[in-house]
């Protein structure tokens, strides 16, 4: 494949969204086969892409109820798109690359760069080997602590699938669950008061979230946080914060009827799941209009970037912020720790910003007057695409094709990424040194 690459001259940016591209089409096609469902039909094929698009994308949108419509062959394709997508589709062919003892040139070095957000070409094939240790011991630590009380509820065989599957689900953001036998699209609701499971599930979504640098970072250095990066720092503190300012509201605002113990379960839970999981443990109709708003601005932050997380990348909220800081203060650069910023960054944050916001808003408007629905559940459900979260408030199953394609759209966008999308479109452009006159425009 990377030969194939090389001779036509494809771009790293190209690369990666070809390959994601392959693999979703060829989960639909896997998906589409009636092994893959539980009545052994044979699903259509726009069915299939959404829900191979949504897997493969980490999202967790889904049209059918995936513990009672697919088989546990289906449930297997979908587990295997989640990861594939959760560690990235140039990460698992990098992988078996060195795996086979083939040799990774510059070219598979560079794309693979691109692909985990690498800072240098220099050690991504040690950070790669690094990336896939820290996905199965968390994804199987994660599995053996659930097992106990799914071995309980559903007995040893399926005890251990659910476990593995909610645990590579969590580490993956990708927030598909087996919980329907229960009740359809119910998700961990079953678990509010369950200190296991409320509490694995939020810790997985974590760890996935912030980035393998930042773990490699934190394996380095240990507790010696001066000593990280820039970035790492940047992560840490960020994340703390959209955890715990949300989680201050919910227990305040949103689940003050409920019982202490599963009233700090509630409210830690649906702090940590916007960014970008897509499981709940509370029914998200029966939040307040602010509730569910604060959510959707969580869902289109996300998590880090080089992480399983989608969304425009809480580094990015960060630059902004510190941009904003510095406008304030009257300083010429923004900066963090210490450490100046590059306007050329801080360009690149706002045009993410701007994307981010467009496009689930444009997706929203249209959705609302095909489906004549009301217009802040149909922004919820395309921020939750875009965002690659999969919270949903249960319109995503009702909708109609039109509106099912431009979710779709909006989960593969927010999963590749819109800088990678414009890059591999404009890789070929010609860049002139010339520069045309300046001249000052006032804006606020």
């Amino acid at each position: 494949m990377w030969q194939i690459f090389h001779k036509n001259n494809t771009s790293p940016f190209q690369i990666i969204i070809i390959g994601f591209s392959l693999v979703i089409l060829l989960g639909s096609l896997m998906l589409m086969l009636p092994i893959s469902t539980q009545s052994g039909t044979t699903t259509s094929f726009l069915d299939s892409l959404f829900t191979a698009t949504s897997a493969v994308c980490v999202t967790g949108l889904v049209i059918h109820d995936t513990a009672t419509y697919w088989s546990e062959f289906g449930q297997f394709i979908i587990i295997l798109l989640i990861q594939i997508g959760g560690l990235g589709v140039v990460t698992v062919a990098g992988a078996f690359s060195i795996l086979s003892g083939r040799k990774i040139g510059l070219i598979q070095r560079s794309t693979m760069q691109e692909a985990i957000a690498a800072p240098k070409v220099g050690g991504v094939v040690r950070l790669t080997g690094f990336i896939l240790k820290t996905a199965l011991v968390a994804e199987m630590v994660g599995a053996a602590v659930m097992l106990p009380t799914f071995w309980r509820e559903f007995g040893l065989v399926k005890g251990v699938w659910y476990a593995l599957f909610h645990s590579i689900s969590a580490f993956c953001n990708a927030g598909f669950d087996l919980m329907g036998i229960k009740a359809p699209f119910s998700s961990l609701t079953d678990y509010s008061d369950n200190p296991v499971i409320s509490l694995t599930i939020p810790l997985l979504i974590i760890i996935g979230g912030i980035g393998f640098l930042t773990w490699d970072d934190i394996r380095t250095n240990h507790l010696h946080i001066s000593r990280y990066r820039m970035q790492s720092k940047v992560i840490l503190t960020v994340t703390c914060g959209l955890i715990l300012i949300p989680s201050i509201y919910f227990y305040f605002f949103e689940f003050a009827q409920a019982p202490l113990k599963e009233r700090l379960l509630l409210s830690f839970f649906q702090a940590v799941t916007p960014r970008t999981a897509g499981f709940n443990t509370a029914d998200l109709n029966a939040m307040s209009e602010s509730g569910q708003s604060i959510i959707t601005v969580l869902m289109l932050v996300g998590g880090s970037p080089g992480s399983t997380a989608g969304g425009m990348k809480i580094t990015t909220l960060a630059v902004l912020l510190a941009n904003a800081m510095a406008v304030f203060r009257r300083s010429e650069f923004p900066h963090f720790f210490n450490r100046r910023i590059a306007r050329e960054t801080v360009s690149q944050a706002a045009t993410i910003f701007m994307m981010y916001l467009t496009l689930p808003l444009a997706g929203g408007l249209i959705i609302s007057q095909l489906e004549e629905q009301p217009i802040l559940d149909c922004l919820f459900e395309t921020a939750s695409a875009i965002g690659t979260v999969g919270l949903s408030l249960g319109l995503t199953p009702q909708l109609q094709t039109a509106s099912h394609l431009i979710l779709i759209v909006l989960m593969f966008f927010g999963r590749v990424g819109g800088l990678t999308l414009i890059f591999a479109t404009l890789s070929n452009t010609q860049h002139s040194s010339a520069r045309l006159p300046q001249e000052h425009i006032t804006v606020g």
